[in-house]
């Protein structure tokens, strides 16, 4: 098989797969061969350059023997897709609704029990603990600053 050139495709999760290819083949034509109905959605990059022309030949690339390619498939043609509107998610503000979202309020009520039960039972909570309990309001008091503020 002469003329054959082996291409290692890396992916983002470090697995690797071995293209055979021709340096005269394309860009384009070495996405439809391994990437067959997703050529819209992958993005080739060969020593830090996006590889955008299409046309483009291997050997114009200095492509050769050996050489990693670096591949990333993007979710950018599957969302041009328009959605149904009957099933659009309100806005939220400008923040997605989800478990990192929610963990700060929920976080700041068991603050506030924790304070309350500090102020009413006084003799439950030792000078480290309450020194503790006003470190971690500090300490979360700037990570919701940091998350929320302006």
């Amino acid at each position: 098989c002469s003329g054959l050139i082996k291409i290692r495709l890396k992916f983002l999760n470090d697995t690797e797969e071995v293209a055979v290819v021709r340096p005269e083949d394309t860009v384009g034509g070495l996405k439809s061969k391994y990437f067959p109905g997703q050529e819209n959605q992958m993005k080739f990059i060969y020593r830090g350059q996006l590889l955008q022309d299409q046309g483009r030949t291997l050997r114009s690339l200095h492509i050769t023997d050996n050489c990693v390619i670096h591949c990333h498939r993007s979710r950018a043609a599957a969302a041009t897709a328009l959605p149904d509107p009957g099933t659009a998610a309100p806005d939220a503000g400008g923040l997605p609704l989800g478990a990192g979202n929610l963990l700060v309020p929920a976080v700041m009520v068991v603050l506030a029990a924790v304070w309350y039960l500090r102020i009413n039972y006084r003799q439950l909570f030792t000078a480290p603990a309450t020194v503790s309990l006003i470190g971690v309001t500090v300490l979360f008091s700037f990570l919701a600053f940091g998350m929320y503020g302006q």
